[in-house]
């Protein structure tokens, strides 16, 4: 049976969490693929909150397996309390979680690096969560890291920590914070320990997955962050680490292109970003703060205000072609409820010329301005729909001309973050590919 993909169609933050966790009863597996801890799923269920990090968003679900990748950097000690959080939840974690002996860990020198850089940039700053997720990923290129399966090996262990811990310290300009600049020895201890906590969940995940698909499973792969903040198709050099793009799942799992048969995008009904970097639909008014207070629009890790702008309908048609998106989720539509006329942004103007495609470079970027469209506001409380042709009539325009500027349909809106407030539209490929068990 295949695989099937959800990417963020944005900047992050797209409510990824609630989708896979609403098509987690559709599946057999859920499993993540990049990232780090500097990723935040929100899940609303049950009555339940939960703010993920580490686990795939399924992990809600007693009978879906969820897997932690190759390609995902861990911090050993916030997954250790991410499960034990999840465990004092009720949730079943031993049986249905695994994590590959073969993802990278994060080590103190890492965040340390990632808080020097930041601290110590006059100018050009990325705005990293500054959890040392991009460190740890310079030195699994580096070919200096320390991976899950290393953490059970306690005569080698403390000789990696001690390479990394010295090439990172060169790396930060000004030397690391004395709080994240331990001695190798006792980081070893530590992460010795947090190996034997973790070990029950180790195994080869990709062995694992491919096994499952043989067996006539199917698998959603989980992604982090968005399309716009992946290492080589993001608006470089403000992006993250990793391959969050819909490729990512391949490399970052360990399972063959041809497994995947279909990709499904999320796209918040406006946008939204954290960090650095352009933002042309930005809005640093009272619409933007409007759209801020009305979507709770702060970071999940790190409770930072997320800066918010209208719908970039550039940045949509990107990420459709990047990913082949062939079914999308319009998240937070509710947001909108409120506005009595919603801008939509169709196109850039720099140097007096129309822009449809995304440019690379960023200077180009920041120099465009958004060409608006304007489209009617409904001001109708929709979180109760349930049904695409219950919402009002300029809500369903608002859908259909998504549609028609980003070349992809839309099969589910979601109108709140509860699993029940959400509009699956039956005649969609989304509601084909994965029927109802």
């Amino acid at each position: 049976m295949p695989g099937f993909v959800v990417v963020g169609a944005q900047w992050g933050d797209e409510g990824k969490g609630k989708i896979v966790d609403l098509l987690t009863e559709r599946v057999d597996v859920v499993a993540r693929y990049g990232g780090g801890p500097n990723a935040g799923h929100t899940i609303v269920a049950g009555g339940r909150r939960l703010a993920l990090h580490h686990v795939p968003s399924g992990i809600l679900r007693d009978e879906v397996l969820c897997v932690i990748g190759n390609g995902v950097v861990v911090h050993p000690a916030s997954l250790i309390d991410e499960i034990d959080g999840l465990r004092k939840a009720g949730v079943r974690v031993e049986e249905n979680l695994r994590i590959s002996q073969r993802a990278h860990v994060i080590l103190p020198y890492h965040r340390g690096c990632d808080i020097a850089r930041e601290e110590g940039a006059a100018a050009g700053k990325i705005g990293t969560t500054r959890l040392g997720v991009g460190p740890a990923y310079e030195s699994k290129a580096g070919r200096y890291g320390v991976r899950i399966a290393d953490l059970a090996d306690a005569a080698t262990l403390e000789a990696k920590i001690a390479r990394a811990a010295s090439v990172l310290r060169h790396a930060a300009p000004a030397g690391l914070p004395a709080e994240h600049d331990p001695e190798p020895a006792r980081v070893a201890e530590e992460y010795l320990t947090h190996g034997a906590r973790l070990a029950p969940f180790v195994t080869d995940t990709a062995a694992l997955l491919n096994a499952r698909l043989d067996d006539g499973q199917t698998m959603l792969c989980e992604g982090a962050q968005g399309t716009m903040l992946d290492l080589d198709h993001g608006s470089y050099p403000f992006v993250t680490s990793s391959a969050s793009t819909a490729g990512g799942a391949c490399t970052g799992l360990g399972v063959s292109p041809i497994r995947i048969e279909g990709v499904f995008g999320v796209l918040k009904a406006y946008s939204t970003r954290v960090g650095e970097g352009p933002f042309p639909t930005e809005q640093e008014n009272a619409d933007g703060q409007r759209i801020r207070e009305r979507g709770n629009e702060f970071g999940s890790t790190t409770g930072r205000p997320r800066r918010c702008g209208w719908f970039d309908a550039v940045v949509a048609r990107y990420s459709v072609g990047i990913n082949q998106i062939e079914c999308l989720a319009l998240t937070l539509f509710d947001v909108l409820d409120d506005f009595e006329s919603i801008p939509v942004c169709v196109a850039y103007e720099h140097d007096g010329r129309r822009i449809e495609d995304l440019p690379a470079d960023p200077a180009v970027l920041r120099a465009c301005r958004p060409v608006y469209e304007r489209l009617p506001g409904w001001r109708q409380d929709t979180t109760g729909v349930t049904r695409f042709e219950d919402l009002p009539d300029a809500a369903r325009g608002y859908v259909r001309r998504v549609e028609e500027l980003a070349g992809c349909e839309v099969g589910i809106v979601s109108v709140a973050p509860q699993r029940e407030k959400t509009i699956l539209r039956p005649d969609s490929r989304l509601a084909r590919w994965l029927p109802a068990r």
